[in-house]
């Protein structure tokens, strides 16, 4: 049926003719099934066999899922946040804050760039710009003392936030940078787990925090915070 109502569509030309298509399958379908199928269902159907016409379809992913994804326009964009699902077990609602946070946006565009290529990324390559970080409490103000409170607060979601390969050893961890930033490594990490890098969450750019930051090791971003609307 899919493939029916796509090619008999005929492209942007047929436009009008197949959204009135769906139309009637929708109300043929609901009176012969006893089941409703809405025009909102079927054109999910039409795009989703669009899509896997040109790739495989990941079988981790439920049709929920792909309800959410559907309504990107990005095939890229797509196949990052499915990739994001198999990799991470993402829960329907979990993608959907993903998508709805503008996570692959947020993404630099080399990161983009190796995605497309299917070039291997480094643990750094998914440091978002911004990062987000929910206000669970409403805040107004927020000074440095204050987002840490949040970060800890939501402490997992700030994990998920900067991507795989990050770990939470401690509340406050000092750590000289000079020959000393690889205590860590060589001390702390298992054998299994990448070298520590810097990140380093300012409200905005600027060019002291680009130039202390100058070492390749250490990384910076910024943050916007959320409130929390529940």
């Amino acid at each position: 049926m899919n493939r029916l109502i796509v090619e008999v569509q005929g492209g942007e030309k047929g436009a009008k003719y197949g959204d009135n298509l769906i139309r009637e399958y929708s109300e043929r379908l609901t009176r012969e099934l006893g089941k409703k199928y809405s025009t909102r269902s079927l054109k999910y159907m039409r795009n989703f066999y669009l899509f896997q016409k040109g790739q495989p379809v990941a079988a981790q992913l439920t049709w929920s899922h792909y309800i959410e994804l559907l309504s990107l326009k990005d095939n890229d964009e797509i196949n990052y946040y499915i990739r994001q699902c198999i990799e991470r077990n993402l829960s329907k609602r979990q993608l959907r804050e993903k998508i709805k946070s503008k996570e692959y946006e947020r993404l630099p565009l080399t990161t983009r760039n190796k995605l497309i290529s299917n070039t291997n990324l480094e643990v750094q390559d998914l440091v978002k710009d911004p990062i987000i970080i929910n206000n669970t409490s409403n805040i107004e103000i927020i000074s440095e003392k204050v987002l840490k409170q949040l970060i800890l607060e939501d402490l997992d979601n700030f994990l998920l936030e900067l991507g795989n390969g990050f770990t939470y050893i401690a509340n406050e961890y000092k750590i000289k940078v000079d020959n000393n930033f690889n205590y860590i490594d060589k001390n702390i990490k298992t054998i299994n787990q990448g070298k520590t890098i810097g990140i380093i969450i300012s409200k905005k750019n600027n060019k002291y925090v680009i130039e202390y930051s100058s070492d390749p090791r250490i990384y910076t971003t910024t943050y916007k915070t959320i409130k929390d609307t529940k």
